[in-house]
């Protein structure tokens, strides 16, 4: 008997460890795969990829995203230990001293003082037979899959915003060396146009409307400025870098411009959006948590038992008199609850009807986005062509001018009017250049962060 009994104690100490491993560890995931790093290296930009995996391990916000998902895993198998049966100890060990007026009929029990040792093991199971908990269980994973969309969907918004940004720093780095020397050619001409002033060939307007020019590019250069010490400011917060350090960039000369990406998707592209698959595993969730809430109707049966040791005497608590197992059902079931299920069922079917129209306005906004971002990578890539072009006409005009002052047929002045013109006309070469490269981020992030040069193997290989 002894025997036995040891047994059944061993099994039932590892019959939950047992069951315990069954529970999948979540797969980790591969959150470099989110950083999408063979995209941007298309860049053909060593620095933007160097500061991209700075990013990926240094920034707060990828730290947080990723905890956020390592908590839904701890959350989903806490759930799941709802589906596996308990078992615990309390043991409990305690001295009596009773009264002599202890009596049971005609028999009346004196005084006395004993030891109690009390040993169990309790363990509880409710016997999951329609599917409640496992249920709830997989509602839990929906909302896992939700948080890792929304990791995924941190990567994109910031690794394209801190990609943005990098480009119009270089951008604010060009302007402003073309703004001095715009500024430079102007104060040239100021001092031409006093000399002129001074000989009496040229009136006081011409030369106020010179200096209000000149004025009016310093300010510009002011700006330039100002706007290259806020974008340095912010890719410094993205790369957690200190105040003794800057960001390590690439020259505009060498800054490539993306071409022959496809200009129309299929509108399956939108699946791939993280906004799109989160409503999809919250329409799914949601779903789960309506059944769960039909099921609250009906009753629960819980196996109960407890098996241990119960003596009054330390020699004793091993005998086989000692030793106790009872087992149980319990069913259980609410026949009055005021309401609350048949509320709470109710509450769970809006929620999915609010789900699906959240799904149907995800679509929609997800196409918007698209559609949209073709246009501007589009209109930005035509409004560059034109701008080089013109630059090229305008420097054919400039090299004509400095010809002409060589052989004497035009002043110095002339030759730095043209220069200016020949700046304006950089600048706008400069601005529409990043903007087309901006315009190629923005239409990645619209895309849900696919390499928009696979786009077109959408029925086969998403990533």
């Amino acid at each position: 008997m002894k025997k036995i009994f040891i047994l059944t104690v061993l099994i039932a100490l590892s019959i939950l460890p047992s069951l315990a491993k069954t529970v999948q560890e979540p797969e980790k995931i591969k959150t470099i795969e989110y950083l999408n790093i063979e995209w941007w290296k298309r860049f053909n930009d060593d620095n933007l990829t160097n500061n991209l995996l700075t990013v990926y391990n240094n920034n707060y916000d990828l730290k947080n995203a990723a905890l956020k998902v390592q908590e839904n895993e701890k959350l989903v198998k806490m759930q799941f230990a709802s589906e596996l049966p308990s078992l615990s100890f309390n043991g409990d060990l305690s001295r009596d001293f009773r009264a002599p007026m202890q009596q049971f009929g005609s028999m009346r029990i004196p005084n006395y003082s004993q030891y109690n040792y009390y040993l169990p093991l309790t363990m509880g199971y409710e016997i999951d037979i329609w599917g409640t908990n496992h249920l709830k269980t997989k509602s839990m994973k929906e909302q896992l899959e939700i948080v890792k969309q929304a990791q995924r969907a941190t990567y994109i918004t910031l690794t394209s915003d801190f990609a943005a940004d990098y480009f119009n720093l270089i951008k604010a780095d060009k302007l402003l060396e073309v703004q001095d020397e715009l500024v430079a050619t102007q104060e040239k001409i100021v001092s031409l146009v006093m000399e002129k002033y001074q000989a009496g060939l040229s009136n006081i307007n011409e030369l106020l409307t010179e200096e209000k020019f000149l004025t009016v590019l310093k300010e510009e250069r002011n700006k330039h400025k100002l706007t290259k010490e806020v974008l340095e400011e912010s890719l410094k917060v993205y790369l957690t870098l200190g105040d003794g350090n800057s960001v390590v960039r690439s020259n505009y000369e060498n800054i490539v411009l993306l071409d022959k990406i496809p200009e129309e998707y299929s509108s399956l592209i939108i699946e791939n959006r993280p906004d799109f698959k989160q409503q999809e595993a919250n329409i799914r969730r949601i779903g789960f948590d309506v059944q769960v809430a039909k099921r609250e109707f009906l009753p629960k049966f819980t196996i109960v038992g407890q098996l241990g040791l119960n003596a009054y005497s330390l020699s004793k608590l091993f005998n086989s008199p000692s030793q106790f197992l009872n087992l149980g059902v319990l069913p259980s079931m609410d026949l009055f609850s005021g309401g609350r299920k048949a509320a709470f069922l109710k509450y769970k079917k809006y929620q999915y009807e609010e789900a699906l129209n959240d799904y149907q306005k995800t679509i929609l906004e997800g196409i918007k986005e698209v559609n949209s971002g073709i246009k501007e990578y589009k209109t930005a890539g035509e409004n560059y062509k034109e701008s080089v072009n013109k630059l090229k006409t305008q420097a054919k005009i400039y090299s004509l001018a400095k010809d002409k002052n060589k052989i004497g047929t035009s002043g110095n002045i002339d030759v730095l009017y043209v220069k200016e013109a020949y700046l304006m006309s950089e600048k706008e070469e400069i601005s529409n250049k990043i903007n087309a490269i901006i315009s190629t981020i923005g239409l990645y992030k619209a895309a849900g962060g696919i390499d928009l040069y696979k786009l077109n193997n959408i029925g086969k290989n998403l990533l």
